[in-house]
């Protein structure tokens, strides 16, 4: 299937983590209330046209994995977390261009958060965002 055509087709799955960013997750062990002794709200802010990272807390990489496609590594293990994200330019001048944004787990990765970008139209499309981790 083409870029084109894949890019105007939602997928429900994700693609799969490589070994390398499946090994190296930290586990922080819950209070009796159920958050880490080291609770805190980790953010990326995300240039989309290539996945890199424009300023963030906690972040230990990030990376453009398709059209539209991206994952965000944190510093620790955040399954047990809040992900929330809003498509939004990294700079602080300018206008959005619509779309819409989807965030869930890395699968296969626990210090990860999968985003997905899409223009207003549904299909698949780099958009520049924010993402926070209530962790």
């Amino acid at each position: 299937m083409s870029e084109s055509a894949a890019s105007k087709s939602k997928s429900t799955s994700q693609p799969p983590a490589s070994a390398a960013e499946s090994a190296g997750t930290e586990s922080v062990p819950a209070t009796s209330a159920g958050l880490p002794p080291t609770a805190q709200v980790l953010f990326a802010v995300i240039n989309g046209g290539n996945g890199t990272v424009v300023r963030s807390l906690g972040v230990t990489s990030a990376a453009r994995l398709a059209v539209g496609m991206y994952q965000v590594i944190f510093s620790h293990d955040v399954t047990g977390s809040a992900y929330v994200g809003t498509i939004g330019l990294p700079g602080s001048d300018g206008a959005s261009p619509a779309g819409e944004i989807a965030v869930v787990g890395r699968s296969g990765v626990a210090n990860g958060v999968f985003v997905q970008t899409f223009n207003s139209a549904g299909a698949y499309a780099d958009r520049s965002f924010h993402l926070a981790v209530l962790s």
